[in-house]
């Protein structure tokens, strides 16, 4: 009794697995919960929870929403994809292509950034505490609103990003490329902006306490 048992809860995580990653009929296309990873795919709510998207193309996809905690998209293309609202906690993104892509009021907590192409992305609102975003390309970003706190952006270009508001107390901003960038209202209390490119940025209005070489004296 005791084996049919088994083998019958075996066989129904068998089905279910069967049932959340198989592939089409041609054998091509990936299909995860009912979700194409392909570019351009229509999958907004979808749970991809500690899916494998390495290098995948899902440029222009549609992801709002969607639950990809502790997936893994090293690699993947998501140039102008639509992840506003997505739970992204603890993901993999190191390398990816997020150009222009939409994560407006995600949560990217303890995410993974490294090295991204996240140029002109919009990141408003979301949350990136703890994230790493060591080396990443932000150049033209908008990070208005968002809360970064001990975040780790160290030698990331964040040239031209609008970083208003946000809220980066004890964020690591070692070696990083801030020219231009615009942190009116920001908080950096207890940064660290040690090596900093700081030239022409704006920090009107800016809370420093604790900071370390963060521009003190600045006028605009």
């Amino acid at each position: 009794m005791k084996f049919t048992a088994a083998f019958i809860a075996t066989g129904l995580l068998f089905s279910l697995a069967s049932a959340s990653l198989q592939a089409d009929e041609d054998g091509d296309m990936l299909v995860i919960n009912g979700c194409r990873i392909e570019a351009a795919t229509e999958c907004p709510g979808a749970d991809l929870r500690g899916a494998d998207l390495s290098g995948a193309d899902l440029s222009e996809a549609v992801l709002s929403g969607a639950d990809l905690r502790g997936a893994v998209l090293r690699h993947a293309r998501l140039g102008n994809a639509n992840l506003a609202g997505a739970q992204l906690s603890g993901a993999d993104f190191a390398r990816a292509d997020l150009r222009h892509a939409n994560l407006r009021g995600s949560d990217l907590s303890a995410a993974n950034l490294e090295a991204v192409n996240a140029w002109a992305a919009f990141f408003q609102g979301a949350t990136l505490d703890n994230a790493s975003l060591t080396g990443g390309n932000f150049e033209f970003a908008r990070f208005s609103g968002a809360s970064m706190r001990s975040a780790n952006l160290r030698a990331g270009n964040f040239e031209m990003a609008w970083l208003v508001k946000a809220d980066m107390n004890a964020a690591e901003l070692v070696n990083a490329n801030l020219q231009e960038a615009k942190l009116s209202n920001a908080s950096l209390i207890n940064a660290d902006l040690s090596g900093a490119r700081i030239r022409y940025a704006l920090f009107l209005d800016t809370a420093m306490q604790g900071c370390t070489a963060c521009p003190f004296d600045w006028q605009l």
